[in-house]
C-alpha cells in the first residue's frame, strides 16, 4: 500500500511540474494534457482534477477535451502499441481484416490492452504510407504490405519478447 501511495505522489509531482511549465500561458489546457500523456503514456482521471486545482480550468472541460481529441488516452497502453492504419488505401487493402487478425492473435479487442499489459491494438487514421498499404506501426516502426498471416506471426514474436 505504501508503494502505491509513493507512486501516486510521484505522478502528482510530475503533473504539478508540467502544469507549472505552462502556468502563464493562455489556452494551456491542451499543451498540459499533451505533456502529461507524453510523460505518463496516458492521462489518469485524477490528473484532470489535479490540473483543475492548479489552473482553475473546470475538470469537466478538461474531460471534454480529452474525450473529444483522439490523441488523448484515459487508460494506459501496452508495452507494445500496434496502430492499424484505416486510411482509404489501407481500408481498401484490408485494414479491417488485419486489425481482426492482430486482435484475435493477441486475444484482445481493438482499442484494448490485454490483461498482461503487453499489447494494445488501436485503429488510427491515415499514417501517410499509402504506397505500402495495408500499413501498421509497432511502437512507431512502420510495417507495410501487411497480411493476416504476417499479423499473426508478429503477435507470436511480440509474445515471446521479454517484459521490460
Amino acid at each position: 500500500m505504501e508503494e502505491k501511495r509513493a507512486a501516486s505522489v510521484k505522478i502528482e509531482d510530475k503533473i504539478d511540474s508540467i502544469v507549472k511549465r505552462h502556468a502563464d500561458k493562455r489556452g494551456a489546457a491542451i499543451p498540459i494534457l499533451q505533456d502529461i500523456q507524453k510523460e505518463l503514456g496516458y492521462i489518469p482521471k485524477f490528473a484532470l482534477y489535479r490540473i483543475s486545482q492548479l489552473t482553475g480550468i473546470n475538470s469537466s472541460d478538461l474531460f471534454g477535451i480529452v474525450t473529444f481529441y483522439s490523441q488523448f488516452r484515459l487508460k494506459p497502453i501496452g508495452e507494445v502499441l500496434i496502430q492499424v492504419c484505416h486510411g482509404t488505401a489501407c481500408h481498401l487493402a484490408g485494414a479491417d481484416e488485419i486489425a481482426s487478425a492482430l486482435c484475435r492473435a493477441a486475444g484482445i479487442t481493438e482499442g484494448e490492452t490485454g490483461p498482461d499489459g503487453k499489447i494494445t491494438v488501436e485503429k488510427v487514421a491515415c499514417l501517410g504510407c499509402c504506397s505500402l498499404a495495408p500499413v501498421i506501426t509497432v511502437n512507431g516502426e512502420t510495417h507495410g504490405r501487411m497480411t493476416q498471416e504476417k499479423a499473426k506471426e508478429l503477435i507470436k514474436e511480440i509474445k515471446k519478447m521479454p517484459r521490460d
